[in-house]
């Protein structure tokens, strides 16, 4: 099994090899591997330049590019279209979100308890269900 980690990049020279460094060295669930996705939405800063020499060398990461910028939806759209992973995680360049948490966001699915984990910073670290569909829909008579 696969989990693609995509990164999409603008204006990140601060942080840009601090992060890749991060998703690489992410603990994952035993038997799960990793491929890292980074998508340089036309960066003005210096980060292209960077980018470069931060993924020579380093089989597990693919760096696309864009020749203008497009937006962050686009860079994700762009890696997603790339991804081979069954599991993708979106990661922000500026560390916002920790890989570490990555097999926590993974366990609900590789326990079957779920098709998709959304991680948020302004709930508790604890997962939770949330309610079906059909059990939120109110009827009208």
């Amino acid at each position: 099994m696969r989990l693609s980690i995509i990164i999409p990049i603008y204006n990140e020279k601060y942080t840009v090899e601090q992060v890749i460094d991060e998703v690489l060295a992410a603990p994952l669930p035993e038997g799960i591997e990793r491929e890292v996705i980074v998508v340089d939405d036309a960066s003005t800063d210096g980060t292209s330049h960077l980018l470069a020499g931060i993924v020579a060398g380093r089989p597990q990461v693919t760096l696309l590019r864009h020749e203008r910028n497009r937006g962050k939806g686009a860079a994700i759209r762009t890696a997603v279209q790339h991804a081979t992973g069954q599991y993708i995680v979106v990661q922000d360049a500026d560390l916002e979100y920790d890989p570490k948490d990555y097999a926590r966001l993974l366990a609900p699915m590789l326990a079957g308890e779920a098709d998709v984990v959304y991680g948020s910073r302004f709930v508790p670290r604890e997962s939770r269900r949330v309610l079906y569909f059909w059990h939120s829909v109110a009827t009208v008579s």
